[in-house]
């Protein structure tokens, strides 16, 4: 496909667009709640009142607002109704010959899309993500064209680089650094891995955007792939995400047919594949080297490193690794400038990030803020605090990776290193909301739980240790532990994370340090009666 027949194709589209889009969530989420009931209902109103010239129901991704699904926008009138039913649902086109609609009328300016800047979630909610033809509409694969004919590799890599993105899995380790490494190992086999193995409890970010926007994981992808010298890309998601897989299965193969993957990418000397794999829902396998083994077709475990994946990955061959949200930043670095991104943010966390808000909170869903953004502002004034007039006790992000903050410190900016001081982390994402009568000795319990069944058990720290703490914490709960109990843990704890081989065990013991640290009296109410007054928070 030549840039002008993209363009073609592009204004074909919006030519084909009816003058009234009525945008009705089919994510995830919102089809749990029967959202596909309610688009039937709408396509079947729509052909009754003789209205198919001029209106168009539309099924999109995710608009954010989850706790209100399913949510369906009028558009251009910038209507949005909320929790709508099947039953409601034919009023909503009523109304556009002059009835009522029935369904509870949403505010776009409501303080939850506040503070939200969109980038990687800028089409969501917008587009069919079925339609390679509307994600071109909106300028998709621009960048990726701009790219392969007018950058050299080099030169995307150093655009990357002076973005300052970094990886949104969980590290935050410098984007273009990654590339960079890969790119200057000798030319050869190379792959491209988009990690979609999202498994933290809470966490629904990178679903909600393959979902939604396939497409841009698949230019991201592939301008990765020229950037390094990959010729073959793979797509690691886990089984639970099966409409991600079905709508990722769909775009591969538009853009297969038209020229935009494959070989001759665009008519130029450049090929690049993409490929799905499935996982078996292993939480490990998020770690990068427990991935690859995945993909090999061996048990998903993580082995030591050095060497890393940039040098010998997949099949032995040097390998680029980058999460969902990270690779969903890349085209419009690309099509906007380094300048523009690095412009986002903080001096050393730039752009946006994409959290869950989910938990004790009135309005829950997705969020995309920029970084350095408040907790408070977050949570107070887009999740628009807890029902009841209840106080909030702490906020746990970073999923069983990170830690337990304290109401204290809400006036913390989100960024890696100020998380990180707090004795938690970005994550990829996840951001629960805990209440005042909530036991934090229980959340550290909840998440030992499930680290200590999620472990792969090739190291003798993780899978011996994540064990033993769970173990000291229910001997905590039932009110049977001693002063030296907690000590012990506090020991264990540190061991774990200093010796344990791969990331799981490295930060599982995040959440008892941190409600160690800020909540001690909590566990000094459950000793034994002669041991209160002796926990240390230290």
């Amino acid at each position: 496909m030549e840039y002008s027949e993209l363009l073609e194709l592009a204004e074909k589209e919006q030519k084909s667009q009816k003058p009234i889009r009525v945008h009705c969530c089919t994510s995830t989420g919102c089809v749990a709640s029967n959202s596909l009931g309610v688009k039937d209902q709408m396509d079947a109103a729509v052909k009754a009142a003789g209205l198919e010239e001029r209106v168009q129901v539309v099924g999109v991704g995710c608009m954010g607002f989850c706790g209100r699904g399913p949510i369906v926008e009028v558009e251009p009138a910038g209507l949005q109704y909320e929790k709508v039913t099947p039953e409601e649902a034919p009023s909503i086109i009523e109304a556009l010959n002059g009835g009522e609609a029935k369904p509870v009328l949403g505010d776009r300016n409501h303080p939850f899309f506040s503070g939200q800047l969109l980038i990687v979630r800028e089409n969501s909610g917008k587009i069919d993500p079925e339609k390679i033809g509307e994600y071109i509409a909106v300028g998709g694969y621009q960048a990726l064209h701009h790219a392969v004919y007018e950058m050299s590799p080099a030169e995307v890599v150093a655009e990357i680089t002076k973005s300052g993105l970094r990886g949104r899995g969980g590290a935050g380790y410098p984007t273009g650094l990654k590339w960079a490494t890969v790119a200057k190992m000798p030319p050869g086999q190379k792959y491209v891995i988009c990690n979609a193995d999202e498994g933290d409890p809470g966490a629904f970010m990178d679903r909600s955007v393959l979902e939604s926007d396939p497409h841009r994981i698949l230019e991201g992808m592939a301008i990765a792939g020229y950037a390094v010298g990959a010729t073959q890309g793979y797509i690691y998601v886990r089984a639970e995400y099966p409409l991600a897989i079905s709508r990722l299965q769909k775009a591969i193969q538009q853009a297969k047919r038209q020229g935009i993957l494959g070989s001759q990418v665009f008519g130029s000397g450049i090929d690049f594949r993409i490929d799905i794999r499935v996982g078996a829902g292993a939480f490990v396998c998020g770690e990068e080297t427990a991935l690859i083994a995945s993909i090999d077709g061996g048990r998903g475990t993580p082995r030591p490193r050095p060497p890393y994946p940039a040098v010998s990955g997949l099949w032995g061959e040097p390998t680029l690794i980058n999460n969902v949200e990270t690779l969903a930043n890349i085209a419009p670095i690309i099509k906007k400038g380094s300048d523009w991104f690095s412009g986002i943010g903080t001096e050393k966390s730039k752009g946006t990030k994409i959290f869950s808000l989910t938990g004790k909170i009135r309005n829950t869903g997705l969020i995309e803020v920029p970084m350095g953004i408040s907790l408070r502002k977050i949570i107070e004034d887009m999740g628009g605090g807890i029902p009841g007039g209840v106080k909030v006790k702490a906020v746990q992000t970073g999923g069983p990776s990170g830690g337990c903050i304290p109401a204290e410190h809400l006036d913390t900016p989100v960024d890696y290193e100020s998380l990180a001081q707090l004795g938690s982390m970005m994550g990829s994402g996840g951001m629960v909301v805990l209440d005042e009568n909530t036991s934090m000795v229980q959340v550290a319990q909840f998440y030992m739980e499930f680290c200590r069944g999620e472990t792969c058990g090739k190291c003798v720290p993780c899978r011996t240790g994540t064990v033993q703490l769970y173990q000291m914490l229910t001997k905590i709960l039932n009110k049977q532990a001693t002063t030296a109990d907690i000590e012990k843990m506090k020991l264990l704890s540190e061991m774990v994370k200093a010796t344990s081989l791969c990331g799981l065990g490295q930060t599982a013991p995040n959440p008892v340090l941190s409600t160690l640290r800020y909540f001690p009296e909590e566990y000094e109410a459950l000793l034994q009666p002669e041991e209160s007054g002796r926990v240390s928070g230290s």
